[in-house]
């Protein structure tokens, strides 16, 4: 017997399918990357303008860098990062958060500091702490990041930081925001990758990257390691609890076939329209980034393009063996002022060291 949530998924994926017949699944090849219609590509994308790329270290891998404005004047980012020697493998059990300043966001980044480390045994987030996610909420800095226990993606956990400085002391939480598990349990293997709006009703909205450990773990096919959906949880505290929505998962690509996904989400709030930029998995390809408005924050129109693979902004020399991640902007996040995106802040392998650092892009006006 199909299943209701399976059965409406089949049914969504159809419009869907025509609407992306004129682009890419693959990614194979330069000229199939191209062929996206007018139609596909967001104004989002086409305000992009290249800035460059930040935040390049010798000795460390540099990932996931989320931007605020600070009462100086200045461009504060957080960031996580972890030694060179590990690769890029290291996000997963050697990753720290780190903290900088620029007087503008095409940098050059200064007092580069470590405020988030690996805390050992006994902690949520033992062997790693990334993707930060930084917000100014009511006054507070909040700063929203996953760790693990084990080193492993099965005890990945959204949580929280706060300080009243930028500069901390940074107070941590002993427990997970949320944990895994839930209706029809398409989110029990972890919870990742957070993205944090305060809603207009005054309520604490939590977005939240997860997959069912039964995809993760018995896949016929070895190249499928789960498949990446989101979902929301909503508090009336910033400490929560925080309550997973019933309709959750809210984005769920997976009826589309071919293992199609979607990660990385930074959700935010524009002119009283909810929108959505993440790193594509197989919607149009695997290059590019997904943008996505929404009226309510729950449900999400057809993704457009946000923006384009790294070759369509600057030339690079032929990948190396070591980076299989070349290529590619992820972990999308913006720097807001008076309400408005100004910066596209992405995370993305090669650079000087050919290891991984950030990339900025300007979002020219309307």
């Amino acid at each position: 017997m199909i299943r209701r949530r399976t059965f409406i998924a089949n049914l969504a994926a159809a419009p869907m399918l025509r609407y992306l017949s004129a682009a890419s699944v693959s990614g194979d090849s330069t000229e199939k990357k191209e062929s996206f219609s007018e139609s596909q590509i967001s104004d989002f994308c086409k305000r992009l303008k290249p800035a460059g790329r930040i935040l390049e270290m010798k000795d460390w891998y540099v990932w996931g860098t989320s931007p605020i404005n600070g009462p100086d004047g200045k461009v504060h980012v957080f960031f996580s990062r972890w030694p060179a020697s590990r690769r890029m493998g290291g996000w997963i059990n050697r990753s720290e958060i780190a903290h900088a300043v620029a007087d503008k966001a095409e940098g050059p980044y200064e007092n580069i500091e470590t405020i988030l480390s690996p805390r050992g045994e006994g902690f949520w987030d033992a062997t790693t702490c990334h993707n930060p996610h930084i917000q100014k909420i009511d006054g507070k800095y909040c700063l929203f990041y996953m760790g693990n226990s084990n080193g492993k993606t099965n005890t990945k956990r959204v949580g929280l930081a706060t300080a009243d400085s930028l500069s901390g002391p940074w107070q941590r939480r002993d427990k997970p925001l949320i944990e895994p598990g839930g209706e029809d349990m398409w989110d029990n293997h972890c919870t990742s990758n957070p993205s944090f709006v305060k809603h207009p009703n005054g309520r604490f909205w939590l977005y939240y990257k997860s997959w069912n450990s039964s995809d993760y773990y018995n896949s016929a096919d070895p190249a499928i390691r789960g498949n990446r959906k989101y979902g929301l949880a909503i508090a009336d505290s910033l400490e929560g609890p925080y309550i997973k929505f019933k309709g959750n998962p809210v984005i769920d690509y997976s009826g589309l076939g071919d293992n199609r996904q979607i990660e990385d989400a930074y959700v935010f709030i524009e002119d009283g329209k909810f929108k959505m930029v993440s790193r594509d998995m197989g919607i149009f390809n695997h290059e590019v980034g997904l943008y996505l408005e929404s009226d309510d924050g729950i449900k999400w129109s057809q993704p457009k393009i946000a923006y384009h693979q790294v070759s369509k902004y600057v030339e690079q020399p032929p990948a190396p063996g070591h980076l299989t991640k070349y290529g590619r902007f992820e972990r999308p996040q913006i720097l807001i002022r008076d309400g408005k995106p100004v910066y596209l802040f992405t995370a993305s392998q090669g650079g000087q060291y050919m290891n991984a650092s950030a990339f900025v892009f300007k979002i020219s006006a309307d």
